[in-house]
């Protein structure tokens, strides 16, 4: 009669293999595709999107600006209004970058806990399409949300996409509480931990990654912290000192103290916003580099090429954010730079994306010969 040890090892094995259609696979390759595609629409958006959008935020306020000064109230509305609207169209696309980006992170470590995952691969991989496809409805709602609005919809304050949106996050948030409640009775039986090919693995292009990404995280935590010790309270003051000035009565009546006031508030909110990106740039490629450090056994790519890549991510993951810190002293060039450096992240993910598509099972097989 066969020994216990045996179907031990065996279930361990299948629950940590990287078949074609298996849980893991799945949120690996869905969770790189997502952070592609927010990736892709964030070069899209600072491209095309940004700049534009900050001009006419600033002409619309400058306008009501004027409009208050000449004392036509249906002006100031007006132009409020159209402030209003450039702001959502900008909100709604930072945050469908911001979340379709998140959400693909969210895949990639849920594929490496899927060995504590107490559940049949069968459930598990149901979990991953609800995650999957939750991760995406809740984006592309967002997106939606400023070109829907309120057409035809049964609530007076939400749209349509809001609610696609919010059940998008829901889809996510019951996945995710499943996974974790699956972890949770793993722990709690005391089962030996299974042996995993990801946590062992030690290539070159994986210690690169390992070793990059760390210091890109630490180097995005010493900006921040020399960001909140150095220029926070500075723009605070600031911001609350140009309010002032262009509230007062003798700035009402100067139309050139009111321009020059809109020009410093412009001055002190683009300061702010390249410190704010580049500080939450920098620490989201370190993270993105360390989590595809585990994956690179399963990049079917020769290892300098998988060497290479790593190399090219790193580059990139550096160079945008910097070129964003500069964007103030040296405008659209530094900006373009930059989206260079977001394009070298997309290639080399872009690349171990296909390395992980073509993977046909190599690690796997090895992995079940060395078992007992």
């Amino acid at each position: 009669m066969a020994t216990p040890e045996p179907l031990i090892a065996s279930t361990q094995w299948d629950r940590t293999a990287f078949q074609w259609l298996s849980t893991r696979r799945l949120l690996t390759l869905a969770g790189i595709g997502m952070i592609l595609a927010g990736m892709v629409f964030g070069d899209i958006f600072a491209v095309f999107v940004l700049h534009q959008n900050a001009a006419r935020v600033g002409a619309s306020l400058a306008a009501a600006a004027h409009a208050a000064e000449a004392g036509d109230t249906a002006a100031v509305a007006a132009h409020f209004k159209s402030t209003g609207e450039f702001l959502e169209n900008r909100g709604t696309k930072v945050d469908t970058h911001v979340h379709l980006t998140t959400f693909g992170y969210l895949a990639l470590l849920l594929a490496l806990a899927q060995p504590w995952v107490k559940f049949s691969e069968a459930i598990r991989r149901r979990l991953a399409w609800l995650l999957v496809f939750g991760g995406v409805l809740l984006p592309v709602g967002v997106f939606l949300i400023h070109y829907v609005g309120l057409a035809y919809s049964p609530l007076r304050d939400i749209g349509w996409a809001s609610i696609f949106a919010d059940l998008g996050g829901l889809l996510v948030l019951v996945a995710t509480l499943s996974y974790l409640a699956g972890i949770g009775q793993y722990f709690r039986v005391k089962q030996p931990s299974p042996p995993d090919q990801f946590l062992r693995e030690r290539s070159t292009a994986s210690r690169w990654l390992l070793a990059g990404g760390l210091g890109l995280v630490l180097a995005g935590f010493l900006h921040g912290a020399y960001y909140a010790g150095v220029d926070l309270y500075r723009h605070e003051a600031e911001d609350y000192t140009i309010l002032a000035q262009m509230s007062s009565g003798a700035a009402a009546r100067n139309p050139a103290q009111i321009n020059q006031a809109l020009a410093a508030y412009g001055q002190l909110q683009g300061d702010k916003a390249v410190k704010i990106a580049a500080h939450a740039h920098i620490i989201e490629f370190g993270l993105l580099a360390m989590l595809l450090a585990f994956f690179q056994p399963y990049v079917q790519l020769r290892d300098v090429w998988k060497r290479r890549w790593a190399g090219v991510l790193l580059s990139g993951s550096l160079l945008l954010p910097v070129c964003v810190l500069m964007e103030m002293k040296y405008g659209l060039l530094a900006g373009g730079v930059a989206d260079f450096g977001g394009l070298l992240v997309i290639l080399s993910l872009l690349a171990m994306w296909i390395g992980i598509l073509r993977y046909t099972g190599s690690v796997d097989a090895m992995a079940k010969e060395a078992q007992p």
